[in-house]
């Protein structure tokens, strides 16, 4: 009777190089960045999609060397966190990558913001720290530009809004049509006045909570509608302007990249 073999000692890939074991082994992540990067004028009406392939056409125009997923089909490491809706812009958009080399994140930044077209911009890069970045995105401050509106008419319509314990409003889905409570997302909506040359403006300064399903400005405006009768002819501009923690006692919305910035 034949005895059993030796059972094979575990392979330990060595840190800098791929590990043997996987199926199109690749390069390790060696280094992890948080990137802040905006959304401005035309390009608000860039798709995440659209995004994502720009973005990945950019990594490889300025030579960042990203690390990649294993397997037959392997993908680069980028992580996008919370996109904003196609047609808003927002200076507060958030993704993380790996890379298998350590490069200094400032310029990182410098290369990837040369490579993005303008109005895709890169804000700021940090080094990840401990945590998830998705975690800390808990809310989104807004600023819905209202066109034609008096403002003493939106300041009526938000009162009449924050005064109800729910507004239930509808949004198409990929499932079908689906109701929800959009007020109680909501930790604060004020209204101010703005100058917009012979026709009146109002902008609304809304706070709102990230939760499921995700409560998205055309849903406050729709409850505003159904709740103050507050009719929107023109198109508005919306535009996000914080996403981070949410500061329960102030409602404020905080830097989701403060803890990066501050570990050693």
């Amino acid at each position: 009777m034949s005895e059993n073999p030796e059972p094979r000692p575990a392979v330990v890939p060595d840190p800098g190089l791929p590990n043997p074991e996987a199926p199109n082994p690749q390069l390790p992540v060696l280094q992890k960045l948080r990137i802040q990067y905006a959304k401005r004028g035309r390009l608000r009406f860039t798709s995440h999609r659209d995004f994502g392939r720009a973005f990945e056409r950019a990594i490889r125009r300025a030579r960042i060397p990203i690390a990649h997923s294993h397997g037959f089909t392997p993908h680069p490491k980028i992580s996008y966190a919370n996109a904003s809706p196609t047609g808003a812009a927002s200076e507060a958009e958030y993704l993380e990558i790996g890379l298998t080399q350590r490069l200094d994140p400032a310029d990182v930044q410098r290369r990837l913001d040369t490579s993005l077209p303008d109005g895709l911009d890169v804000v700021a890069v940090v080094e990840a720290g401990a945590g998830s970045l998705a975690d800390r995105l808990e809310a989104s401050r807004w600023e819905l530009t209202l066109l034609g509106i008096d403002p003493a008419a939106a300041a009526q319509a938000v009162a009449t809004f924050l005064a109800q314990p729910s507004v239930e409003v509808e949004r198409m889905t990929k499932r079908g049509p689906r109701v929800f409570d959009c007020r109680a997302a909501v930790v604060s909506l004020a209204v101010r006045s703005e100058g917009a040359g012979d026709q009146p403006c109002a902008i609304l300064d809304l706070v709102v909570r990230h939760g499921t399903p995700s409560v998205r400005p055309d849903d406050v405006l729709a409850g505003l509608r159904s709740s103050g009768g507050l009719e929107v002819a023109q198109a508005p501009l919306a535009n996000r302007v914080a996403q981070g923690p949410l500061d329960d006692e102030t409602g404020t919305v905080g830097d989701p990249l403060a803890l990066d910035r501050d570990a050693p």
